[in-house]
């Protein structure tokens, strides 16, 4: 990555890949590893399994999503990245304790303010902060962090729950986010030199970002395919093991070459947004994403589930990455902690409702057959809003 010179670019970028290490890999993808196991010790059922997710980010993310980006805007973001980090961890670790309903949901209010503390928001900002021509590389680089994150979790979980059981793999997971995460960040300076300067320069008020239908294309767009993505990663486990027999060691397999091939997309999407247009760069991933679950109904037959997992991935790994990238061209960095405070609300309600609609389905139906209707459904709107993009110039703080 040319522009990772100085030691100060290097930290940060090693922090942001930490941090999305810890609270996405770890917080986000780690807890599916586990809802079988939930539904087979206490027969709670798929939608209720997925709701943990559900319930802790609807009432976290519309009362604290904007305000983390106002609280980054105007304060600086390592504070609330160490608040964030000891959320997560105490999320992960109340999940081994966990034998009701209201216990477990609690957890994942922990789970969501560690989210919206410590993951992609504040790291989307402090990589804009760092880097401007290669900012697409910086955070394919630090994207990195969530696949491989998220697949030697995956591979953990099932080695830890093999020897000690599922509660105690929870425990030694949210003990390892704090030791992952932590000691960077407290090193990490939340301001470049650059950005100091552009400081002083007014940015667009948030109320005309408001009345642009880019704003709302890109919101509609982001949320029909991180909906989708959620979903599937939410329900992969539970299709692998209690629909079509999956072994656990065969599923953990299977969804960490989702995480592992997720990092290609990472670095393929992150090569490709620097080089052409951002627009088209976030139609392809959302075409992919679409692709990709279709591959599901054939489960069944020799390979479906490797290449599902290779196309899936890559559109996976692009995803999230690319919407930070969209919104610093078409808004500038100056606002993107409140650009993506809006966005990461609305994204991240998505990302905890669709899956629980799937459960609901699923438990309403022999099959995923509908569920998986609704998430291609929704990959493919996620790509009509984001062809009605304007082509733009990339905005003068960007």
């Amino acid at each position: 990555m040319s522009e990772l010179t100085s030691p100060k670019q290097r930290i940060v970028a090693l922090t942001s890949f930490l941090n999305l290490y810890a609270l996405v890999g770890i917080a986000f993808y780690g807890p599916p590893f586990f809802y079988d196991f939930l539904v087979k010790e206490f027969d709670w059922s798929r939608e209720q399994v997925t709701s943990g997710n559900t319930f802790g980010k609807t009432l976290v993310l519309p009362l604290f999503g904007f305000a983390a980006g106002w609280i980054i805007d105007r304060f600086g973001l390592k504070r609330l990245m160490i608040v964030g980090i000891l959320f997560g961890a105490i999320s992960i670790i109340g999940l081994g304790y966990v034998d009701t309903l209201p216990l477990f949901y609690a957890c994942f209010i922990f789970n969501a303010l560690g989210y919206v503390c410590a993951g992609p928001l504040p790291n989307q900002v402090l990589l804009s902060r760092w880097f401007k021509e290669s900012r697409g590389k910086a955070m394919g680089f630090a994207y990195l962090g969530i696949g491989l994150g998220g697949a030697i979790t995956v591979k953990m979980a099932s080695w830890l729950t093999g020897r000690f059981g599922w509660q105690t793999a929870l425990m030694c997971l949210g003990v390892l986010m704090l030791v992952v995460a932590l000691p960077l960040t407290l090193m990490a300076d939340d301001k470049s030199e650059e950005f100091g300067q552009q400081s002083q320069i007014p940015a667009a008020p948030l109320g005309e970002i408001l009345r642009s239908p880019s704003f709302y294309l890109l919101a509609i767009g982001s949320l029909c395919s991180i909906g989708a993505v959620g979903a599937t990663n939410q329900h992969l486990k539970l299709y692998l093991t209690r629909d079509n027999g999956f072994d656990q060691a065969t599923a953990a397999n299977v969804i960490a070459l989702v995480l592992f091939t997720s990092n290609v997309g990472r670095i393929l999407m992150g090569w490709l947004a620097d080089r052409f247009p951002k627009k088209y760069v976030m139609i392809s991933i959302y075409l992919l994403v679409a692709a990709g679950i279709p591959l599901l109904f054939f489960i069944q037959a020799p390979g479906a589930i490797y290449l599902f997992a290779i196309v899936f991935g890559i559109g996976m790994g692009g995803d999230y990455m690319i919407i930070p990238l969209m919104a610093a061209e078409l808004f500038g960095v100056r606002v993107m902690g409140r650009v993506m405070g809006l966005i990461i609300v609305v994204d991240g309600l998505a990302e905890a409702w669709v899956p629980k609609l799937v459960g609901r389905l699923r438990d309403q139906n022999p099959n995923y057959t509908k569920g998986f209707a609704l998430m291609i459904g929704l990959a493919l709107f996620g790509a009509l809003a984001i062809s009605l993009l304007p082509r733009k110039e990339k905005h003068a703080d960007a």
